[in-house]
């Protein structure tokens, strides 16, 4: 199928989700990245989003690209949040609600007059989402031991705290610096957009809202699930904690790493089971490697391992990136090149990502 008709396939497939939240109402008080990413998503579903900023406006909007990649298909409007009239505008919009976003420090809603208890007078089944960095001071009755809910912070000190900065390092041991946020993406936005549809579930069935506060730093902590468990295990055989480069999925196996071809690009190697491991010893002419495989009970870090890894290593190494990418193009092995962001968006796979709505991959085939 060519570009142009697979891109128009694709993005007819997405439209078709475009009404799953028809007559969901969302008041969305959030600013900059984790909050307006979220509402893009409930608004990519057909949801109806009005967008309420200070007078000064989002601050996103000095970015320009990313505010309206962010706020589209939104009604946006801006009052002043200090002032009486303002916040009678804002609850105005919150009567009839369904759902209300707010991305302040635990205790800036009830010095606004939007606490639950007011808002819950006014809207009894009104689901309140509270995108906060550290999580709120007092959760079911009961004071949290910590004193972190009112600190500033940002992606890095979310992702930082959560232990999961730590966890991406270069292959020499060194801190990397990511560009991506984590932290606002993963541990703010999609756990945001998960728990407000549960809780509207909730409310039409029981009548009764909540106020929910969402930890980007205790969901980052939670999505560590494969370092807990890999950590573990690699443990369990060599008797001390991997750091993160030598974890078992941290470039420690032979058959789940980079590798580096000669023109100083990389190829992905997720060949974790035998058989797509096996598959890749056949693509590479390395038959003899074959049986050199964890499942086997050829563990990481021993002598057999160590020469896979370095026979694999030379060989991605004797050829360029292009090369690599015509060998495996028809072998299902799990290999991949390592692609720039531009060369990301002229893929097929993407093609169609930048034209139209979709932000999640969300895709309806029949």
């Amino acid at each position: 199928m060519p570009n142009s008709a697979a891109s128009a396939a694709n993005a007819s497939a997405i439209s078709l989700m475009a009404d799953c939240l028809q007559g969901l109402r969302v008041v969305d008080l959030t600013r900059n990245l984790p909050g307006p990413f979220a509402t893009r998503l409930l608004a990519d579903l057909g949801a109806d989003i009005v967008k309420i900023e200070p007078e000064n406006g989002d601050p996103a909007r000095a970015l320009g690209g990313l505010f309206d990649a962010l706020n589209h298909s939104k009604t946006i409007e801006k009052v002043d949040f200090r002032s009486p009239e303002g916040i009678e505008t804002i609850k105005a919009h919150l009567k009839d609600a369904d759902v209300m976003l707010d991305s302040f420090r635990p205790e800036v809603l009830t010095g606004m007059g939007l606490d639950s208890q007011t808002l819950h007078e006014l809207n009894p089944k009104l689901v309140m989402v509270s995108i906060t960095g550290y999580g709120a001071p007092v959760v079911d009755g009961a004071q949290l031991e910590h004193e972190w809910a009112d600190k500033a912070g940002h992606d890095i000190n979310f992702m930082a705290m959560s232990g999961v900065l730590d966890q991406l390092k270069t292959a020499k041991g060194e801190q990397a610096m990511p560009n991506i946020q984590f932290a606002d993406l993963a541990g703010g936005s999609d756990t945001a957009v998960i728990a407000l549809l549960a809780a509207v579930f909730a409310a039409q069935r029981t009548g009764k809202g909540r106020h929910i506060a969402v930890s980007m730093t205790h969901s980052l902590y939670h999505h560590m699930v494969m370092p807990k468990a890999t950590g573990m295990l690699v443990k369990s055989f060599s008797g001390v904690n991997p750091p993160p480069q030598y974890d078992f999925l941290g470039g420690l196996l032979p058959c789940y790493r980079l590798y580096k071809t000669s023109d100083d690009r990389y190829m992905a190697v997720g060949s974790l089971e035998l058989k797509f491991w096996q598959g890749l010893c056949e693509v590479l002419a390395l038959p003899e490697l074959k049986n050199k495989h964890w499942q086997l009970g050829v563990m990481p870090n021993t002598p057999d391992s160590k020469a896979a890894a370095k026979t694999v290593s030379e060989t991605f190494a004797s050829q360029p990136l292009s090369h690599w990418q015509e060998v495996f193009a028809k072998a299902d092995v799990c290999v991949t090149p390592v692609l720039t962001l531009e060369e990301a968006k002229a893929h097929p796979l993407f093609a169609h990502q930048d034209e139209h709505l979709a932000t999640s991959g969300w895709q309806q085939i029949h």
